[in-house]
């Protein structure tokens, strides 16, 4: 390994697992920082891994939001296939996203339908449209009539109903995957079970050498050190020199990952726009499920949030029965889900968001979600990820950038 330089990765989800990849295939000596006592063991494994083209976010008519997502989405699959050597499709969602607008949404129907058909103007013309999961190159937002609407619902919460193009994958698949990958890989070197404190210059220069801090340990002279925690990242920032700017929001989310006996023909719907609820339906069997205010623990803006091993947890059978008792009240077929379940397992992660407010509130700016992105000092990165889909593609622009 002589000669090759020495980067430190903070953070083994899908954002520091795609750089870890990237940057050893380029030859670089990577070690890669966790908590965990495994990579991906937080949000990047427990989350629905829906793979945004920007429909979710009617609540930012600018598109600002949904073009800064749509070019890392519309990559994804071919990204993620490069780095863990094998095809997605088998963890994809086949079908078309239903978007049903809940009757205390923060966008009415009408600016729902205007907003849905502007972000397929854009998908359609993009030129990796067809690179998509599917191919999105004819995408278009379909408002259903009232008797296919009917026929998805019977619940006077839902006022409106249409069929996008989305698509989403099982993400504990994925990191399986991803491990593998890791694990396949000589030059990277997993430091697991260390919780990151602080990066700091080995020097008055940032432009030298760097070194990290774990709770546990000192780890000295790196060539790079590449922040891209989603848990604390900006408490590692300030160590480095960087100061938090503007506002924020940690948020710890617990969902539903049920598997059921039998194979069901349903849909993939999520209730919009606002703090509602989702099913994702991948293969007939396994599921993702959500609501919103019941899932949501802690609502946190500290600059270093709370240890996860200190929250408060419901009772996993309490939150299942509450998280399906309110989606079967907008979707009475969920009871075909309970009726069928074989079992569950109800976990998530920290979701970090450049923005405050209730998801209720239309001003809330957690419904703009386009300032993600890349920051540098010298020798230190740090990433904020902003969305699960749009993070192999930042990783291999941040590759180019640092080897090209």
């Amino acid at each position: 390994m002589t000669g090759k330089r020495r980067i430190a990765i903070l953070g083994a989800g899908i954002m520091g697992c795609s750089v870890a990849l990237n940057f050893a295939r380029r030859g670089a000596q990577v070690m890669l920082f966790d908590a965990g006592s495994a990579p991906f063991c937080a949000a990047s494994r427990w989350n629905e891994g829906k793979i945004h083209l920007g429909y979710l976010y009617s609540g930012d008519p600018s598109l600002q939001t949904a073009l800064h997502i749509l070019p890392g989405s519309l990559m994804f699959r071919p990204l993620v296939e490069e780095l863990i050597g094998t095809s997605i499709l088998p963890a994809a969602s086949s079908d078309d996203d239903y978007y049903l607008c809940h009757r205390d949404s923060v966008v009415p129907p009408e600016q729902m339908l205007d907003y849905l058909r502007r972000v397929s103007d854009a998908v359609r013309v993009h030129p990796d449209a067809g690179r998509y999961v599917h191919d999105a190159s004819s995408a278009a937002a379909h408002r259903l009539s009232a008797h296919e609407l009917a026929n998805l619902t019977s619940s006077p919460e839902i006022v409106a109903g249409f069929r996008v193009p989305e698509r989403s994958v099982q993400t504990n698949w994925i990191a399986d995957r991803f491990v593998e990958a890791l694990a396949a890989e000589p030059d990277i070197a997993l430091c697991l079970g260390q919780r990151v404190v602080a990066a700091r210059p080995d020097s008055d220069q940032p432009d030298g050498r760097w070194s990290v801090d774990t709770a546990d340990g000192h780890f000295p002279s790196f060539d790079l050190v590449v922040n891209a925690l989603w848990e604390g990242r900006m408490a590692v920032d300030q160590s480095a020199g960087m100061a938090p700017a503007g506002v924020w929001s940690n948020r710890y989310r617990q969902s539903i990952f049920l598997k059921t006996r039998e194979a069901l023909d349903l849909p993939c719907a999520l209730i919009a726009t606002g703090p509602f609820g989702d099913i994702k339906n991948y293969d007939g069997r396994n599921f993702y499920l959500s609501w919103y205010p019941d899932g949501l623990l802690v609502d946190d803006a500290s600059v270093q949030p709370p240890d996860p091993t200190t929250l408060h947890r419901p009772d996993p059978q309490v939150l299942h029965d509450a998280v399906l008792d309110k989606l079967q009240q907008s979707l009475p077929w969920v009871a075909r889900i309970r009726s069928a379940e074989e079992s569950f397992v109800v976990n998530g992660g920290w979701v970090f968001a450049a923005g405050r407010g209730q998801l209720s509130d239309a001003r809330s700016s957690l419904h703009q979600r386009h300032t993600y992105g890349v920051i540098r000092r010298g020798n230190y990165i740090s990433i904020d990820t902003g969305k699960y889909a749009t993070a192999p593609l930042t990783a291999r622009e941040l590759a180019r950038l640092i080897f090209d």
